[in-house]
């Protein structure tokens, strides 16, 4: 209990500060915006190479956690789509992310090093990848297609693919996997300026979602994202361990890791892209919220059934 209190904590901890400041006029509606903004273009880029760049993908790569993890994300999907399908393509893929979007780096590394010990970071780094890169690129590339489906085929292509390849949440990831499949090393400078943004991504984007709900509590409401909590909290880590037990049969320890981070609350990157996009920031808010404030309860449940790895 106490070390899921801690890793939790921080994150509520920065979420109320947001709320608090924006209760009380300290920083005002006006800077969430550009708090988000100096995330997407800057700090969240950064910690994205950061982590591909530096991951050591060829020697931790465990394909039965990709498919536990991954499977966990891919089941809720599935599950959620009838609820959200005539929301639009845009709010059903916000929606989508919000219910699978694990904080596997602010909570992940610091649990699963308490729960399993250091053998199991490798697999949070491939999480991280999973969860910072390719669910955000294909959220990303919905939101984009969903937004010019008006014109021909083609030209939703081009247009598509033009706002893809000019996005930095996108470039920087691959830049840093094609740095790290290269073997190319950092500048020392350069890696330790590109580490010292990177850190600022999170508490920033936390921030920002307490000043949103701070200037937008009159019209906040907890149990409208009830679903979306309990696909996040339940229904994903059950497709986790569906995936890693009675199906692949994977052994104890990458099977706990997948199921425990499949657990943990919302990240902060649906509401990134929510305030990117000035859509559905309502929900994106209430589900970070809530899940991390519930976690600190379900998440040592679920660790007294995981046990050591």
């Amino acid at each position: 209990m106490q070390a899921v209190l801690g890793a939790a904590f921080p994150v509520f901890a920065l979420i109320l500060a947001g709320t608090i400041a924006g209760r009380f006029g300290v920083l005002d509606a006006a800077v969430t915006g550009a708090l988000n903004r100096f995330v997407v273009s800057l700090a969240l880029p950064a910690l994205l190479f950061d982590v591909t760049a530096h991951a050591p993908l060829a020697q931790v790569l465990d394909w039965g956690f990709v498919a536990a993890f991954g499977g966990g994300i891919l089941g809720t999907l599935l599950i959620m789509a009838p609820l959200f399908r005539r929301q639009g393509l845009t709010v059903a893929a916000l929606r989508g992310l919000n219910a699978t979007y694990a904080n596997v780096g602010f909570m992940g590394i610091p649990l699963c090093a308490m729960a399993f010990g250091p053998e199991s970071l490798g697999a949070v780094v491939i999480a991280v990848v999973i969860t910072a890169s390719m669910q955000f690129a294909g959220v990303i590339a919905l939101i984009e297609i969903d937004r010019h489906d008006s014109t021909g085929r083609g030209s939703v292509a081009r247009l598509v693919g033009g706002r893809l390849v000019r996005n930095p949440l996108l470039v920087a990831p691959i830049l840093g996997l094609v740095i790290d499949a290269l073997g190319l090393p950092v500048w020392s400078p350069v890696g330790a300026f590109i580490k010292l943004l990177g850190q600022a991504a999170s508490p920033c984007a936390l921030v920002a979602t307490g000043l949103f709900i701070a200037a937008h509590r009159s019209d906040f409401r907890l149990g409208s994202v009830a679903a979306l909590v309990t696909l996040k909290l339940a229904v994903q880590p059950a497709f986790a361990w569906l995936v890693a037990g009675p199906l692949l049969h994977l052994a104890p320890l990458p099977a706990a890791i997948a199921i425990l981070l499949s657990a943990l609350p919302t990240g902060t990157g649906p509401f990134i892209l929510a305030e990117a996009y000035d859509t559905d920031r309502g929900p994106a808010a209430a589900t970070i919220l809530l899940t991390t404030v519930l976690s600190v309860l379900t998440v040592p449940v679920l660790l007294a059934v995981l046990g050591p790895g």
